[in-house]
């Protein structure tokens, strides 16, 4: 007796087929989700690249491939990312939205942007660092950072009132 499958993957969804991005060359939305939840946990966890590497048994390039999306994780091998920096499976998942959404579209929400620097060795170097000041300099910098940004603002709409002859 052939086994014959409930449904056929032509009659799935788009978003779950998941071949949309393959075609175009471009990284699947998911796999650029689970790969920013690893960087996130990794670094939440206090472990280089390096050393997860090393205790799933790939070279840091790969992890680095793994983090930035460019390659997919197999189920076994987020497994072993799992456990390496001892969390559930599911952690890598979380913001997504359920798979059995009634909206054909997959809608991957977009890394916080300040956890995404955050992420970076530049804002690691930046935490660490002004985590090194004492408090009462630590609110001078702070300070000073929102003065930078409020002038960049600033020029930012001189700049484009300048180019926008009608406003």
């Amino acid at each position: 007796m052939d086994y014959q499958p409930k449904v056929r993957r032509s009659e799935l969804p788009k978003r779950i087929r998941g071949r949309e991005a393959s075609r175009t060359g471009s990284h699947h939305p998911v796999d650029m989700h689970v790969g920013q939840q690893i960087r996130i946990r990794r670094i939440q966890s206090d472990v280089s690249q390096s050393d997860l590497a090393a205790g799933i048994g790939v070279s840091f390039q790969q992890v680095q491939k793994y983090e930035n999306g460019r390659n997919r994780v197999s189920a076994s091998m987020l497994y072993e990312v799992a456990c390496c920096l001892r969390m559930p499976v599911a952690k890598f998942f979380e913001g997504l939205p359920e798979p059995y959404a009634e909206n054909d579209k997959l809608v991957v929400p977009d890394i916080d942007e300040r956890i995404a620097y955050i992420s970076t060795a530049e804002g690691r170097r930046l935490i660490e660092g002004i985590l090194s000041l004492s408090p009462r300099i630590r609110s001078r910098v702070v300070a000073l950072v929102n003065s930078l940004a409020d002038e960049d603002e600033k020029e930012a709409e001189t700049s484009a009132a300048v180019d926008d002859p009608t406003g």
